[in-house]
This record gives structure tokens, sequence and C-alpha cells, in this order.
């Protein structure tokens, strides 16, 4: 798989509300080609030796490879939680005109 394959990133963020911001972000600065905001839900998890529930949101983003570092550190950046979940998982198949849009949209505009 080269540098251009498509991603879909799983991220979980503490609100709705901070989810289409970092969402509009990465597609702004053209990190991912679509965000898609998740209806707020429960996640139920262990922190620091606690199981811990809580409400949260979560948004998909479509991007490749290439740019898939860059979205981590930029989600990492504007997150409230310390550690967000980041979470790529391969296209392994798909609509050929989608996942070549997805490719236009996500490249570098310098190159």
């Amino acid at each position: 798989m080269g540098e251009d394959e498509v991603l879909l990133v799983y991220v979980t963020a503490a609100t709705a509300d901070e989810a289409k911001r970092i969402g509009r972000t990465l597609v702004e600065e053209r990190l991912a080609a679509c965000v898609n905001v998740l209806a707020p839900h429960t996640a139920i998890y262990r922190w620091q030796g606690r199981l811990e529930e809580s409400a949260e949101s979560a948004f998909l983003a479509k991007t490749t490879r290439a740019r898939l570092a860059a979205l981590a550190a930029r989600v990492r950046a504007l997150s409230s939680y310390t550690l967000p979940a980041i979470l790529a998982l391969p296209a392994v198949g798909g609509d050929a005109e989608f996942l070549a849009w997805v490719k236009v949209e996500t490249a570098d505009p310098v190159a």
C-alpha cells in the first residue's frame, strides 16, 4: 500500500462542538477530504486504573496514508483530551471516483 492509500480515521472528541471544530480544521488544512461527526455516545473505558463512563462525540475522517501523521498531530494539538482515540483503517474497497476524490482533496497543494 502506497502513500496514496485511502484511510478512514476514527477520532474521539469531548463534545460534538469540539469534533466539528477539529473536523473543520482538518478539511480546511487538506489533512482530510471529508469529516463526518457522529452523534454523541457513551464511552466506557479504563483510564489510570479506574473504570470510566462518559459522554463524548467522535468523527470519521477520510484521508490518505501520506497525510495520516500530520492529521494525527493536528488532532492531538486541537483536542482537549490527553489521549484522543486516533485509529486509522485502510479502505480495502469503495467507489473508485470517491477514492480518487479523497486523494485529490488531501493532496499537498505545494506539490
